[in-house]
């Protein structure tokens, strides 16, 4: 495997796609359903609506595989750039529906109560709570870039790539962002210690 080239690899496993192939599909899905599930999931702050823009990805690398350039993109870069598509425009169409009132607040609203001074803050589950609340609560871009970095393990040149940019902007996005989640959480931790809880 090692001999392998990843894009020619994927340049092959496209072109049987586009040829009608769902052994080469199912395999995609093999590699690669588990991280963009748990990227979207996390986007997204639910695992239900990651299953869907799981499917809506195959379901598009399927329909668009002829269109697979291998020179532009590996094709993971190319999953995920079709999820990272998929998932703002579902977060656009969530917060729509929730705004006009034909949905009940759904994302950071539907995790559990967090309230400073309840007893459940103090487990390390609570914990993983906070830090997915303040995931959510950063500018879509620094969060996207935060995933890919922690929960799809891409380099800086990967990310890069998905996003479209520089690796100097890939850097400079991960830099605000841990910042940003570094003050949020000390922020909360400072709260808890004033109100009497304990880490």
């Amino acid at each position: 495997m090692s001999g392998i080239d990843p894009r020619e690899e994927g340049t092959r496993t496209m072109a049987a796609i586009a040829a009608g192939d769902r052994s080469a599909l199912i395999s995609l899905m093999e590699r690669h359903a588990r991280g963009l599930r748990s990227i979207a999931a996390r986007y997204l702050g639910s695992e239900e609506e990651a299953e869907e823009i799981v499917q809506d990805v195959f379901l598009k690398a399927w329909r668009n595989a002829a269109r697979y350039d291998a020179r532009k993109a590996a094709v993971s870069t190319w999953l995920y750039r079709i999820a990272i598509n998929l998932c703002i425009d579902r977060r656009r169409s969530l917060a729509l529906r929730q705004f006009v009132g034909l949905d009940a607040a759904g994302g950071e609203d539907t995790l559990p109560d967090i309230s400073p001074g309840a007893e459940a803050l103090m487990d390390g589950r609570s914990r993983l709570v906070l830090t997915r609340r303040a995931l959510l609560r950063l500018p879509a871009r620094q969060r996207m870039a935060v995933l890919l970095a922690s929960v799809a393990e891409l380099s800086t040149r990967e990310i890069a790539e998905v996003l479209e940019t520089s690796e100097g902007s890939v850097e400079q996005l991960l830099v605000r962002a841990r910042r940003r989640l570094r003050e949020e959480l000390d922020d909360t931790m400072g709260d808890w210690e004033s109100t009497g809880g304990s880490r």
